[in-house]
């Protein structure tokens, strides 16, 4: 093998890709990532079983062949370059031989016969859309999402289709956060459950990109396809719970309120808040007073008074306050609403006239 490549494009691509190796000590070969030089361009391969993804990049191919290197080692040196814009690799004994004007490093390598391919999938009829679109979906819900493992199916974002909607959906049980895209591009789309961790790796290799994403999903696996660059992940094989029965239909107290004012509030509550992050709420619309306050024996107390339009009923109710602020950043409207059932009732915040997102927070019981 050997081959001749622009650095910074093969450094931007090793560093993506080497996040996704594994650390299966049953499995060594998964800690390397798997280079192959044919045609007129250069692949690198990366695995974990769970993930994985190849990136192709244009590169000027004098011998093909391929060979797997510890990715961690591969992605330090080419980090390290910097003052050169092409590099050569070559094959030399069956180690990497990485050489520029400046410097030359020798990678002990390893064959790459025991290296894990992809599983292609071409089932049923793809999803078109745009990368953008695709992470402002999954970004806007997968903070919702349990962080345990005892329950795959809300440790996971749910993605399906409704009309003309690709809909991104994600609980822990204790709030939940749906997010409806418009893409009228989507065709019979089966709907998945799509793991965290794949999650948050899918969103870092495709949020910088502006292009369109092809999507294929079966009943084992899901593929994101653009320019160059194929992901494979596991989905998992269960059902999400049916979180829209729980939505509430109406509302019995509501606050319209600026988002920055509730997000600054907060912050001050966050001061002062017990180990529990109880933030307490107190709205009565007839006397125009909507008060957001915290206490913690340790350090003190604190009673913020917030401009609010109000209507509806006299309430007290109380919440994890870090559970509030989280959704909040996913929200650009400059004003939010917050729709109110009563004490033990889940509080819904959207942006104010926005219908693409909702968010449900449960309260926390006195």
């Amino acid at each position: 093998m050997k081959l001749e490549c622009v650095k910074e494009k093969l450094k931007e691509v090793v560093l993506l890709a080497e996040k996704l190796s594994g650390k299966n000590n049953n499995l060594p070969i998964l800690q390397s990532i798997l280079l192959i030089a044919d045609g007129k361009s250069l692949k690198i391969r990366a695995t974990n079983l769970d993930i994985g993804a190849e990136f192709e990049i244009p590169a000027k191919i004098e011998k093909k062949g391929s060979v797997s290197v510890p990715g961690n080692i591969l992605s330090n040196t080419l980090n390290n370059l910097q003052k050169d814009k092409n590099i050569t690799i070559s094959l030399i004994n069956n180690n990497l031989y990485i050489s520029t004007e400046n410097s030359s490093t020798t990678i002990k390598s390893f064959s790459s016969d025991e290296f894990p391919t992809l599983p292609i999938i071409k089932e049923g009829v793809p999803v078109v859309i745009s990368a953008q679109q695709l992470t402002n979906g999954l970004k806007s819900v997968v903070f919702s999402a349990s962080i345990s493992d005892i329950k795959p199916e809300i440790s996971s974002v749910y993605i399906y289709q409704d009309g003309d909607y690709l809909v991104f959906a994600a609980t822990d049980s204790f709030r939940l956060a749906e997010k409806k895209i418009l893409n009228k591009k989507t065709k019979e789309f089966q709907g998945v459950i799509l793991p965290l961790k794949n999650t948050h790796e899918i969103i870092r290799i495709l949020e910088n990109t502006q292009e369109d994403v092809v999507i294929h999903t079966n009943k084992n696996q899901i593929s994101f396809y653009y320019g160059g660059v194929y992901i494979t992940s596991r989905v998992i094989n269960a059902i999400f719970p049916d979180y829209k029965q729980i939505i509430p239909k109406g509302h019995t107290t509501e606050a319209i309120i600026l988002k920055g004012d509730l997000m600054s509030t907060l912050k001050i509550s966050t001061v002062f808040s017990d180990k529990f992050h109880k933030t307490n709420l107190v709205l009565r619309p007839a006397d125009k007073l909507f008060e957001i306050s915290s206490q913690n024996p340790d350090t003190g107390e604190n009673t913020t008074r917030v401009d609010a339009s109000l209507e509806g009923d006299i309430l007290e109710i109380s919440f994890n306050h870090k559970y509030i602020l989280e959704c909040l950043h996913f929200i650009k409207e400059d004003s939010v609403t917050l729709q109110f059932n009563g004490e033990n009732k889940p509080l819904m915040i959207k942006g104010l006239g926005d219908t693409s997102f909702l968010y449900l927070v449960m309260p926390i019981n006195k």
